[in-house]
């Protein structure tokens, strides 16, 4: 693999955006989160030479750490990385500082904001300030709160707080915690992350669209039939029951990543490429959203739940079997949906999505499926002519794929599908970052283009309300249907397109 520090024009290219001296302060130090991705992240832009060398990274909890055991516990964290480049880590690690801390102390906030002019004297910070809340999210509006009573988010040029997902658990608790939030901050200083915007290619959905001429004249409903948004994965709940029992495959996967990647999708062209124009296009996408039968709603969604499956030698467990699942639980591990988008652009093609969990291949991708040609002019080797696919690969092998006729082999005038498909590690060389570390180079670099706006956030929710009304209030009229482990779901959602005579794309 070619390396990033050796590559003179991705290096180049890399520092075209400087970060100013800055402290990074991370809420939730001792958690998860901090270990597998957020410090791994920072330690990439290091290697990278894209974080200045007047930067700091403040790691709070409530554990009574000191700056010597929080970095050997992220250098256990990151021990094959360090073993590659053990100088990069010896420089890294002189930055990461720790601060014991509950948000719920205001004394603990007064001794916070000392210890943080200490660091930027000793760091030459100049008092810029990334502030992550990577907390329980019942402490999202309290976090913001403490942050403001002791003047960490006075300054909109110099402080900033990044909100991890879910940012409320509904359209009602999501605008109480915008409102809290932007009591204590400009909106312009609040970053609502979803680190699926961080991925290359869900970008690169925007420059496929609007670097590409053949695309953009199709991009409507005089030639698309119909899109299908897609994310698989093939492990279970794992040790994430506690949360996922609260919230299941609609609040967790469909309401920020999937409904994020159908804006990108969907979205008219910006009139700039800047944070609020493109921010103002997905917003008004989401405002214009809508499930196909607003008034019965069970009939455009399909909830299941992963059973007993996997082989003899390697059986797989249920959901309800499941380590701190409930035996009875009625959580959703997947959903299919049908929605609509009531715009000129998009006015009656069906937007289909589903994520679920125990899949057969893990997999996210866009499947746009274009109307077929007026007249059949050919044969088809398999019965009827296959219609042409955009196929945008999300991950785990990102690319593109366009689905195509040609003729077959042989005398006569028959056609025959074929693929023409691109690939982000064939043509370029090397892996794309990980999400976080575009994402948290951005919020350093005070860039939201990638960060969800409040408007979005309460949108989004919106969208879903009648689905999760009716969960609690009637949850017998959108009942948990089974599914085999290591299957592509219930037979219900393969109902939920043959009523329109389509079928799901089978990855």
């Amino acid at each position: 693999m070619t390396s990033l520090l050796t590559n003179p024009l991705r290096v180049g290219l890399r520092q075209e955006r400087v970060i100013t001296p800055q402290c990074i302060v991370i809420f939730g130090a001792s958690g998860d989160l901090t270990h597998r991705k957020l410090v791994p992240a920072l330690f990439e832009l290091f290697r990278q030479r894209r974080l200045p060398s007047e930067f700091a990274v403040l790691g709070c909890a409530r554990r009574p750490w000191s700056d010597e055991e929080f970095r050997s516990r992220m250098a256990a964290s990151l021990a094959a990385e360090i073993a590659d480049h053990p100088g990069a880590w010896e420089q890294f690690s002189q930055g990461l500082y720790y601060e014991p801390v509950d948000l719920q102390q205001s004394d603990h906030l007064v001794r916070l904001a000392g210890r943080l002019e200490v660091i930027d004297r000793h760091r030459a910070t100049r008092g810029n300030r990334t502030f992550y809340l990577s907390v329980a999210p019942e402490f999202y509006g309290s976090g913001c709160r403490a942050l403001a009573a002791a003047g960490l988010l006075s300054d909109p040029e110099r402080s900033r707080v990044v909100i991890e997902k879910p940012f409320g658990r509904d359209y009602g608790s999501a605008q109480t915690l915008n409102k809290v939030v932007q009591a204590c901050a400009k909106e312009s200083q609040v970053y609502r992350i979803d680190h699926y915007l961080g991925k290359e290619t869900v970008q690169n959905i925007l420059v496929m669209r609007f670097a590409n001429t053949i695309f953009e004249p199709i991009w409507n409903r005089n030639y698309i039939s119909n899109v299908q948004i897609t994310a698989a994965e093939t492990v279970g709940v794992e040790d994430r029951a506690g949360y996922y029992e609260s919230s299941g495959a609609l609040r967790d996967m469909v309401q920020n990543h999937l409904t994020q990647i159908l804006a990108l999708t969907a979205m008219e062209p910006p009139g700039r490429f800047d944070a609020e124009a493109i921010r103002n296009e997905k917003a008004k996408v989401l405002q214009a959203a809508r499930l196909a039968d607003e008034q019965e709603p069970w009939r455009c969604c399909v909830r299941g739940q992963y059973g007993p499956g996997g082989s003899a030698s390697r059986p797989l467990p249920g959901y309800r079997e499941e380590p701190g699942v409930n035996p009875t639980s009625t959580t959703e591990t997947y959903v299919a949906m049908k929605l609509f988008i009531d715009n000129w652009r998009w006015q009656g093609v069906p937007f289909y999505l589903r994520s679920g969990k125990r899949l057969p291949k893990r997999i996210s991708e866009v499947v746009l499926t274009f109307r077929e040609a007026p007249v059949h002019l050919f044969d088809a080797a398999g019965g009827a002519p296959t219609p042409n696919q955009l196929i945008l690969r999300i991950q785990p092998d990102e690319g593109a794929e366009i689905k195509f006729e040609v003729k077959a082999p042989g005398s006569g005038m028959r056609s025959r599908p074929v693929d023409m498909a691109f690939s982000y590690d064939d043509s370029f060389g090397e892996p794309s970052d990980e999400g976080y570390v575009r994402l948290l180079a951005d919020a350093m670099l005070g860039d939201p283009t990638l960060y969800t706006r409040s408007d979005e956030v309460e949108a989004a929710w919106r969208l879903y309300t009648p689905l999760l009304e009716l969960i609690e209030e009637a949850p017998w009229q959108l009942p948990v249907q089974p599914y085999e482990a290591r299957t592509w779901g219930p037979a219900a959602a393969d109902n939920l397109l043959a009523e329109d005579g389509l079928i799901w794309r089978r990855p």
